[in-house]
Order: structure tokens, then C-alpha cells, then sequence
């Protein structure tokens, strides 16, 4: 078993897969026999395609020399190796959203630039120099800077290299300009001019701080009517359904009066309205998924704020991402913040804020 073998398997659901064996040597000198999926047979078409990509993977040195000789691999063959260990299907350790932002990453900007280099080619100021050459945002030139140390990581993790040449790659995330913020005036007016539906949506936007993911994941059990408080326990992304981004996420919301009175009178006209049924639930699915943000943002929310005046605000944003910055607008000027408590009678400054660590468990009313 010097050169491994390579069987064909058969699965219960989806195509036949190639699986690989081989043996090694142990820490303490006993023979190991190991196993991997390479891939399907639609990815190979036959066992030497199979073997020509994992000759790279697998070293048949001694343990002591393992240190001594990295492997020769390409970025393309590491990137590889990196989707089959870390970014397989059954993987929970990242979530779904950031697994399919990976792929992405590496299908459409690492692969293609940097696929043919072998590791020990990938030079620090090169890349460097490449992520300033990008005319993409510097966020996404950041994304994809740690998506490679990642990567690189990886690499050292399974000693398939020894060092990470992008730790000292500088690449800075800041923004370019001042994010589009709606104050409590234009929040008023939206709010005036909306259905039923999509003012619910943007009233538990502004007054909560909840992300998109955490909005449209909402049940109609994890809101308690009579404590005043919601509970924050998934995240929908995609339309897979997971854990929360942080851990703070998941800290009870303070739920007005004003404001459960207002999911009151949307859950009276809701055709699913039980514990288990989604808050915004969509009737064309017949109430098994949620609504899409997305497509309620730019079919309905943003055409009305273009007609109010302010469409800007809302151009190239995520659904509630202006709305949810309201609140910092709110904790940072106190008289906009009144005159915005007074009008919409919406929750007060100290709980509208979408900072995770300001949540409470609880409404204090605030002095008159």
C-alpha cells in the first residue's frame, strides 16, 4: 500500500464518490491506516485523475523528517484539501453563510491568481501589492486577505507547510465613506407610508437592532407578550436555518408595548400564527420558510423611500442595515431621540440600540 489504492463507493443519496486509503507511520512507529474522500466521480472521471490530485497530499517521509521537508503543493491543491476538511456539508463548525462566502472567495479571486503558485512561491508583498491592485471594496480585498491566511493556516495545522507568509500582508477594512444612516424623521414618514407587513418588518428593525438573519428567524413562540421580552435563538441565512452570529446575540430583547402591539395586529391578519410558525412567514411556501429580505427591500422598501426622498439611503444596502443604524443616531442625539419616542411611541433610547452587549432583559420606562 506504498501508493494507496482507490476505491469507487456508492451512495444512498447523490453521485458515487472516489475514496482514497493509504497507510503511514505513526507517532509512536505502529502503522496507521488512513481514509479520504477526494470526490465524485462527475469531479474524476477516472482513478488516475484521482491519484494525480492527492500525490501531493499525502507524504511518505518519516515522522522526523516531516518538519524538515515541507511538501510540494500548489494553492490550488491546498484549496482543496482546505474544502474537503473544512468546508464539507456536514461541517458545523462555520455556518452555512460563511462556508458558501469561502467558496466563493476562492472559486472567484484565489484559485484563478494564485492556483498554479506552490506555497513556497506566495511572497508576502506580492500579495500585498495584489489585494491594493483590486478594484473592490477595501472589505472585500480584507475578506479575502484572511480567507488566504486562513488558508495558509490550514496548511501548517496538517504540516503540509511550515510558516504563513500572509500574517504580515497589511489590508485595511475601513470604509471608503460615512455609512447611509436614516434619522428618526425619515423612519416616521417610511413608516407612514408602508403596508402592514413591511411596517412591522421595519418598526422591529429600528426599534431592536436585530440583524436580517435574526429578523426574518423570528417564531411566533420565541416572542413572550405578557414579560415583554423576545428571545434571539436562530439565525436564517440562504434559507438554512443556524446559530446565531455571536453569543451576545442571543441575550433576551426588550419588546414595547407599542411594539408588541403592533405584532399583535400583524399576527391577526397572519395565516400561521401558532408557536412554531415563522412571524414572517411566507404564504407562497405555504408558511414553511420566511420571507426573503432581500427581495421585500428592493421590490417594495426602496422604491417607496426613493418616492419619499431619500431612496440613497437605501441604494446598495442589506435589508434594515440603515434602519438598525437609526438607533445609534438615536443614543447619540437625545432630542431626536424624544421627539422620535414621541411620535412613533417606539422604544426608548437605552434599548434601541443594535449593540449585542446593550441588550436587556427587560423595558424600563423612560421618565417623562
Amino acid at each position: 500500500m506504498q501508493r494507496g489504492s482507490i476505491i469507487k463507493c456508492e451512495r444512498k443519496h447523490g453521485p458515487a464518490v472516489w475514496q482514497f486509503r493509504w497507510s503511514e507511520s505513526g507517532p509512536d512507529g505502529q502503522r496507521v491506516y488512513r481514509k479520504r474522500v477526494v470526490g465524485t466521480v462527475e469531479d474524476y472521471a477516472n482513478s488516475e485523475a484521482v491519484r494525480e490530485s492527492v500525490k501531493a497530499l499525502i507524504t511518505r517521509s518519516r515522522p522526523a523528517d516531516r518538519q524538515m521537508k515541507p511538501l510540494t503543493m500548489t494553492v490550488g491543491e491546498l484549496c482543496r484539501h482546505f474544502e474537503q476538511r473544512e468546508l464539507a456539508q456536514e461541517d458545523t463548525w462555520r455556518s452555512y453563510s460563511t462556508r458558501r462566502n469561502y467558496h466563493f472567495l476562492l472559486k472567484r479571486w484565489i484559485i484563478p491568481r494564485w492556483g498554479s503558485h506552490e506555497l513556497s512561491q506566495v511572497r508576502t508583498i506580492e500579495v500585498e501589492s495584489w489585494l491594493r491592485s483590486l478594484t473592490r471594496a477595501r472589505s472585500t480585498c480584507a475578506k479575502i486577505r484572511n480567507l488566504m491566511s486562513v488558508l495558509f493556516n490550514h496548511a501548517w495545522r496538517y504540516e503540509l507547510f511550515d510558516r504563513n507568509p500572509i500574517t504580515l500582508v497589511r489590508q485595511s477594512a475601513k470604509r471608503r465613506a460615512a455609512p447611509n444612516v436614516l434619522i428618526p424623521a425619515e423612519i416616521k414618514l417610511l413608516l407612514d407610508n408602508l403596508a402592514l407587513r413591511e411596517r412591522t418588518l421595519v418598526l422591529l428593525a429600528a426599534s431592536t437592532g436585530l440583524r436580517q438573519s435574526e429578523l426574518f428567524a423570528l417564531k411566533w413562540g420565541d416572542i413572550d407578550f405578557s414579560e415583554g421580552t423576545m428571545n434571539v435563538t436562530r439565525s436564517i441565512a440562504y434559507g438554512i436555518v443556524g446559530r446565531c452570529k455571536t453569543e451576545a446575540s442571543q441575550k433576551p430583547v426588550p419588546v414595547h408595548p407599542i411594539l408588541a402591539a403592533a405584532l399583535i395586529h400583524w399576527r391577526d391578519h397572519c395565516k400561521y400564527r401558532e408557536p412554531d410558525d415563522w412571524v414572517f412567514a411566507n404564504e407562497h411556501h405555504r408558511g414553511r420558510h420566511p420571507y426573503w429580505g432581500q427581495a421585500i427591500l428592493r421590490r417594495i422598501i426602496r422604491p417607496i423611500a426613493r418616492e419619499l426622498g431619500f431612496g440613497n439611503e437605501l441604494a446598495g444596502t442589506h435589508f434594515a442595515t440603515p434602519i438598525r443604524r437609526c438607533s445609534g443616531v438615536l443614543e447619540r442625539n437625545s432630542k431626536s431621540c424624544r421627539n422620535f419616542c414621541g411620535i412613533r411611541r417606539c422604544v426608548p433610547p437605552s434599548t434601541s440600540t443594535p449593540r449585542r452587549s446593550r441588550r436587556l432583559s427587560t423595558w424600563h420606562k423612560p421618565p417623562s
